[in-house]
């Protein structure tokens, strides 16, 4: 499963799909809202991979939050092509989650420990994401978007059903600042 749907959080979620009655459409939108995060990543890194031809289709496939962290916060080294820079950081993190996989489905019983507060983990990392983005002047805009769109969201909405109104809001933000933001 690792080496086909590469996210690990849908990955939690196919168990459900699978042990339940098929519903091709609920499948569908469960996967889509669950990996909705993933759509802000591609669209981001379209310039980037703008030119690539064929290796463009894997880099978008493999496009998950660990290598979008490498992939937007650092250039190639001199003297080597983009495209195969890119690439080689894709490929290992899609290797490394795949084999990363096999290794915990064959041992993982063998090994045992406390994983309390290890959930936090998750929100850790897209903090420091943020925060690396946050670096560069010309991100802060696209950070702000995304910090208002939360807030409100979050006040109007509730914790609860915060999530998807966000990502709309900073949606159409994006799209109606696209000429001004986009320079």
């Amino acid at each position: 499963m690792s080496a086909v749907a590469f996210c690990g959080s849908m990955q939690f979620v196919a168990i459900t799909l699978l042990t339940a009655a098929f519903r091709p459409l609920e499948a569908f939108l469960l996967s889509l809202l669950v990996n909705a995060r993933h759509l802000f990543y591609g669209l981001s890194m379209l310039q980037k991979y703008k030119g690539f031809g064929k290796v463009k289709a894997f880099l978008i496939y493999t496009l998950c939050d660990e290598t979008f962290s490498i992939v937007s916060s650092v250039e190639p080294p001199e003297g080597i092509e983009p495209k195969y820079f890119y690439l080689g950081i894709s490929l290992l993190d899609y290797c490394y989650w795949v084999f990363g996989t096999l290794i915990g489905g064959l041992l993982g019983n063998l090994v045992a420990f406390n994983t309390q507060g290890l959930d936090f983990a998750l929100t850790a990392l897209f903090v420091v994401l943020f925060l690396e983005q946050m670096k560069k002047s010309e991100n802060r805009i696209f950070g702000l978007i995304g910090i208002g769109g939360a807030l409100l969201s979050r006040v109007v909405f509730g914790a609860e059903n915060m999530v998807l109104p966000a990502l709309a809001m900073i949606l159409a933000a994006l799209i109606a600042g696209k000429g001004k933001l986009c320079r």
